[in-house]
């Protein structure tokens, strides 16, 4: 004879209203006095049973409120609405179009409980097809971040993307050098391009594009101090970029580059013809004292440097406009100064990179594979030939 559940201990029932199977189990009393009910309905008594199941483990995980129609893309949108906040424009923007187009469409009908590692493999495996690693790297990191803020906030009971790894994607475009002669056909070719003084400085300097376009000409000193002990040549200041608070990439990036005769011509030019675009401009003209700045005083953003770059490269002999970005006259800078035999510390020290080891990485393939000082010493040592 089957015993009668005690009073309190729940049960299953039909729903007329709802047309569904009703599983329900007490858990005692809140501090309030009120008893707590947690629920799990099925159209069969087993779902109903299966479900109250799952409710009654995550309650005893702690996670009482997780909702179990909580899906991917509740996950990603609440990241990208709320986990996102203070940071860069560029960093939102970047999180965006990474969830809307690959996280999103791929899985974010799949309810957030129920995705497992296999699911986050096989989509970056099916991603890596064609997209580069850099990509995948991304947009792991973007549903990571989802389910990591979506975990902390008991809406599921672990991290399974923290525990898939990202495979090789496809490669990229990879940088590249000019060599003298080019580096010389693109500055004859700019002399008459608006962004001729960028180039040359970019050429010279070695300075990040980022840095360029915070430049302004309170940090710009192309008179330097002759009469100081010791003299001070022209020079410019890199102290900002138009990374978030204007700081730049890293502590060791802050730096004071003196400037070669060519750039200082260069920049006399340019503050000149600025001169005239603000006589241009007018009214329309907006003073931010910046070096590199649109035809009306207003910050320069990438898209614009990057059309400017290939149009002064236009007519450059040997040297394919459409090939080139304006970062790759950083990684020249690199390739000349190595070419000429300036040692890797000294030109770590120039791009504002934090030890060689980065400079290393980086730039592995603009730096002279042959490292020449035992050589030189020895012949300086040995300096008779043996057979003579």
């Amino acid at each position: 004879m089957k015993s009668r559940r005690s009073r309190g201990d729940g049960g299953i029932h039909w729903d007329e209203r709802r047309q569904r199977w009703i599983a329900t189990a007490s858990l005692g009393y809140d501090p309030s006095g009120k008893r707590l009910v947690k629920r799990g309905s099925g159209q069969t008594k087993t779902e109903a049973k299966n479900k109250l199941k799952e409710v009654l483990r995550d309650h005893e995980d702690g996670l009482a409120i997780a909702p179990t129609n909580y899906t991917v893309t509740n996950a990603v949108n609440d990241w990208l609405m709320y986990g996102l906040a203070g940071r860069d424009k560029a960093t939102l923007d970047a999180c965006t179009s990474l969830s809307r187009t690959h996280v999103i469409p791929s899985l974010g009908a799949r309810k957030l409980r129920d995705l497992s590692a296999e699911d986050v493999d096989r989509w970056l495996a099916t991603k890596a097809k064609s997209l580069s690693t850099r990509s995948l790297q991304g947009m792991h990191s973007c549903l990571n971040r989802s389910v990591k803020r979506a975990m902390a906030r008991d809406k599921v009971k672990r991290n399974v993307v923290e525990l898939c790894t990202v495979p090789t994607g496809q490669p990229g475009r990879p940088s590249k050098a000019l060599t003298l002669a080019q580096a010389e056909a693109v500055l004859r070719a700019s002399v008459r391009a608006s962004l001729h003084a960028y180039i040359v400085l970019a050429l010279l300097t070695g300075a990040r594009t980022e840095e360029l376009r915070a430049l302004t000409w309170d940090h710009v000193f192309l008179k330097g101090d002759p009469e100081a002990t010791p003299p001070v040549p022209p020079h410019i200041a890199v102290w900002r970029s138009v990374r978030t608070g204007g700081d730049t990439k890293t502590r060791k990036s802050r730096r004071t580059l003196a400037l070669p005769a060519r750039c200082v011509a260069a920049l006399w030019q340019h503050w000149e013809d600025q001169g005239w675009d603000r006589l241009a401009a007018g009214e329309k003209w907006e003073e931010h004292g910046l070096v590199f700045a649109s035809a009306v005083g207003t910050e320069l953003d990438s898209s614009h440097v990057r059309r400017a770059f290939r149009v002064a490269l236009k007519n450059a002999e040997g040297v394919e406009a459409a090939e080139w970005t304006p970062r790759e006259l950083r990684h020249s800078f690199v390739s000349l100064l190595s070419d000429s035999g300036v040692p890797l510390e000294e030109i770590s020290r120039l791009v504002g990179h934090s030890g060689t080891a980065v400079t290393e990485e980086v730039y592995r393939k603009q730096i002279r594979p042959v490292i020449q000082t035992g050589a030189v010493a020895m012949d300086g040592i040995f300096k008779q030939d043996p057979k003579a």
